[in-house]
């Protein structure tokens, strides 16, 4: 496959579509291994003058005081991409290797109308709440706050979830009145470069409002981080990056956003319809290759079922192959890279030298010669304190567990360093409230209710991450709160 349209993208710095100081690096397909063209590769000057563009553009400008034409801005860049919608699908199954079925959803099109969300958002938020009067020592004076933008934004995101994770970034911070600078993995820049293009030339936005720098050079990140013209870096990555991140950050005292790994926990009870349990959590952790931080990696079952749970889910999962992300019926599709391929493949021998059984999967599909394809894979015989079951995989490989009962459940969910997601199968509401109380984790699925929205705040506990995404919650992350005094009239 060859995209002519956007081979040899180029930076979106200061409302100019510009080339990498760095000249270009290579994009490749994770599915067939093979090149797909050429993407702009920015330097530590580009960054610069990025962060430059975004300080002038919030200082200079009116930008963060006009809610309205924020909001317009907003609905401009969602039609005009709306209009490029299949080039994107394009280059989103090309160079993420997403399943063509979840182009219609979140991995490009709910994204895209989740802007709308975030303009209307722009225009109805409460930016000055009354707090009255009030006589502090004895001086009566009237209160009020003003919600205010923070700034210039740093966002650095992951290859999973491109648009996603971008716009969940973009769309708040700029409705809220920030400028900002993204830097996309380098494994997929083509999906931020075209919204770039994109916004140049078919937007009011001002130019530095957005700047979008395309790099294979990771240190751009910390850059970022690092500066002090910027105020507040919103990161999605892995817990380990993430603290680096906020090492960087805290030099300058900026506000951090983090979303960090997971290794949720799908809790089977036992009064739940074991079979169809089973059988979303193959489907789940087998959905675009399992390279979600989100996703329930660990399933939690009756022990007195667990050989039930087991041939359940197996079943399932066998008819999952590994495919083409361009074919409509396809669930798995590749891993991003050579190395990520690598580092699953890792935990399988982990796995089986930890005293696990691969029940299903464990290899490469024999179909496919090229592509960093692995098989769903299930694995049984090993308890929650393995490393297997501890840390984050990032691939189709799902753990199954063995409780005692409701509490050992929630027991089994709650013992990891992440807190994240979950989901929760069965019958009794009273039961089912205890669990969900019990669960520490930033959201929660139960019975198959879909928790990802616009207007709802995505974020972890413990070492998944600080602060919300998404929501009014997410919205807020970008604000400062300014309290005004003034005598009582």
């Amino acid at each position: 496959m060859t995209l002519r349209p956007t081979d040899s993208s180029t930076l979106l710095i200061d409302g100019k579509l510009v080339p990498g100081s760095g000249g270009t690096f290579e994009v490749f397909d994770p599915s067939t291994e093979e090149l797909l063209g050429h993407a702009a590769d920015a330097t530590a000057d580009d960054m610069d003058t990025a962060i430059a563009a975004a300080r002038r553009a919030f200082d200079d400008t009116d930008w963060s005081r006009d809610h309205a034409f924020r909001a317009r801005c907003l609905r401009q860049l969602r039609d005009a991409l709306r209009g490029h919608i299949e080039e994107l699908r394009e280059i989103t199954v090309a160079e993420v290797g997403a399943p063509l079925f979840l182009t219609s959803a979140a991995h490009l099109e709910g994204p895209i109308d989740d802007l709308l969300y975030f303009a209307d958002l722009a225009e109805s938020y409460s930016w000055k709440q009354d707090l009255g009067n009030a006589e502090p020592m004895g001086i009566p004076t009237h209160r009020y706050l003003l919600k205010e933008a923070t700034g210039v934004v740093g966002a650095i995101t992951p290859w999973n979830f491109p648009h996603q994770i971008n716009f969940a970034k973009i769309g708040p911070a700029l409705a809220a009145g920030n400028t900002v600078v993204l830097k996309p993995a380098p494994d997929t820049p083509w999906c931020a470069a075209l919204v770039g293009k994109v916004l140049a030339e078919e937007t009011d936005f001002p130019p530095g409002v957005l700047n979008i720098v395309t790099s294979s050079d990771h240190r751009l990140g910390a850059q970022l981080a690092e500066d002090p013209r910027v105020d507040l870096i919103s990161f999605t990555g892995s817990t380990a990056t993430g603290r680096s991140v906020m090492r960087a950050a805290a030099e300058t005292l900026k506000k951090v956003f983090l979303e960090l790994g997971g290794k949720s926990a799908f809790l089977v009870l036992d009064d739940a319809d074991l079979r169809s349990a089973c059988s979303m959590a193959a489907f789940t952790v087998s959905t675009h290759a399992g390279q979600g931080c989100a996703i329930t990696t660990r399933l939690v079952v009756p022990r007195d079922k667990y050989d039930e749970a087991v041939a359940a889910t197996a079943k399932t999962m066998r008819n999952l192959r590994p495919g083409d992300p361009r074919d409509p019926g396809t669930v798995c599709g590749p891993l991003i890279s050579e190395r990520q391929r690598a580092r699953v493949e890792s935990y399988l021998r982990l796995a089986v030298d930890e005293g696990g059984t691969i029940v299903v999967g464990g290899g490469r599909p024999a179909e496919h010669a090229r592509g960093y394809f692995v098989e769903p894979t299930l694995i049984s015989g090993l308890d929650n304190t393995s490393r297997t079951a501890q840390e984050e995989i990032f691939g189709p490989v799902l753990v199954v567990i063995p409780h005692d009962g409701d509490d050992d459940a929630v027991r089994i969910a709650n013992d990891s360093p992440y807190g994240l997601s979950g989901a929760v199968y069965g019958t009794d509401p009273e039961r089912i409230a205890r669990v969900v109380s019990g669960v520490r984790t930033g959201t929660l699925g139960v019975n198959g209710g879909i928790w990802y929205a616009a207007d709802a705040p995505f974020g972890g506990y413990k070492q998944s991450g600080i602060g919300r995404e998404m929501g009014v919650a997410g919205f807020e992350e970008y604000l400062e709160t300014k309290l005004v005094a003034e005598p009582a009239s």
